[in-house]
């Protein structure tokens, strides 16, 4: 039986499992959704096994995803804490038209997603992604409001650079940073990373797992519905990418093969080990694989290890961008230095 480990957010005092539950996939992003009962069966699955932190947006389904999360949780609301975000322009019908970070919209989904969610406060709310057309100042006083008003508890900020971490962080102190972050993704590190430390603030990294590609799962041969799975459009789940980026999955191999642990888990392992206020939020449909992410907890990587992984990963060239253009387009200055790929 694992023993989860827990960790709080930077200064926050916010206290949560050391891995999270993203629940994207379970509705929507990378295949068909997953039947409801089964997604909520998955959830309490998750929370019986210690994970207390727990990932949804509106943009995720659209809607159906916050749907899902509070009615799985409901039963035990008051012992997790329940992430979801703000940021799209989302019509009736499930239409994204773009981004929206005006205050008045932030409220308004403020209280859908509580209704969604079955509760009266949402623990730590998001913005998605950065609208350069609202001053983060103003995102950050709205939800500064929300919080005075005891609909919110936290604030963050996802796909930030540091210099809008900062203004807002003047505003309202931010609780938690959630950009992409992986072995193959160290965009943060450029920057991100070093603001968060410096203003002591967690750091979730989204899509610890490479989007699955980190298990060694999905192989150059597998194939990815374009219909329902948004990585049939990302550079980097080409056949040629998956089978030029086969390296980053060996070299995480090479060390699980010394620990008795799958890729995937040195993948978790090697985000724990970096620093104390770093909680990865790994998804998956599946009982198993849950249970094989919360396994990294026992993975120890000692100094050797980190080191053996940086020299073999700097010797990797990476081929596809982490994203599509429109998707990068989205993503803050700052946020997205430092990629390194063909």
């Amino acid at each position: 039986m694992i023993h989860m480990q827990k960790r709080k957010l930077g200064k926050s005092g916010l206290e949560v499992s050391a891995i999270g539950f993203g629940c994207m996939n379970l509705s929507w992003a990378y295949g068909p959704p997953t039947d409801k009962a089964q997604a909520i069966a998955l959830i309490r699955a998750a929370f019986d096994r210690g994970v207390t932190f727990f990932d949804t947006a509106e943009a995720y389904g659209p809607r159906m995803n916050e749907e899902i999360v509070g009615e799985a949780l409901a039963p035990f609301r008051d012992q997790v804490v329940i992430a979801t975000k703000f940021g799209f322009d989302i019509s009736p019908n499930g239409e994204f038209r773009g981004l929206n970070s005006r205050p008045e919209h932030i409220k308004q989904v403020a209280e859908e997603s509580l209704k969604r969610l079955r509760t009266d406060h949402i623990d730590l709310f998001y913005q998605h992604r950065v609208d350069p057309n609202v001053p983060i100042e103003d995102v950050a006083g709205a939800v500064k409001e929300l919080i005075e008003e005891g609909k919110v508890r936290h604030f963050g900020l996802s796909e930030a650079g540091g210099a809008t971490i900062r203004r807002a962080h003047v505003v309202q102190p931010v609780t938690g940073i959630q950009n992409e972050y992986s072995v193959w993704t160290r965009d943060p590190e450029v920057e991100v990373l070093r603001t968060c430390e410096a203003l002591r603030i967690g750091f979730v990294p989204w899509s610890p797992l490479g989007m699955g590609y980190l298990t060694g799962k999905i192989t150059n041969s597998t194939r990815l519905d374009p219909s329902s799975d948004l990585r049939a459009r990302f550079p980097r789940f080409t056949q040629e990418a998956r089978a030029a980026n086969k390296p980053v999955v060996d070299l995480l191999q090479n060390i699980g093969n010394r620990k008795d642990a799958t890729p995937g888990q040195v993948a978790l392992a090697w985000l724990l080990a970096i620093k104390p206020w770093i909680v990865p939020i790994p998804g998956t449909t599946k009982l198993e694989h849950l249970e094989e992410n919360l396994g990294a907890l026992e993975v120890k990587l000692t100094s050797d290890d980190l080191r053996q992984i940086e020299e073999d990963f700097a010797k990797i060239q990476l081929h596809g961008a982490r994203a599509p253009e429109d998707l990068l387009a989205q993503i803050d200055v700052g946020a997205k230095l430092g990629t390194r790929s063909l």
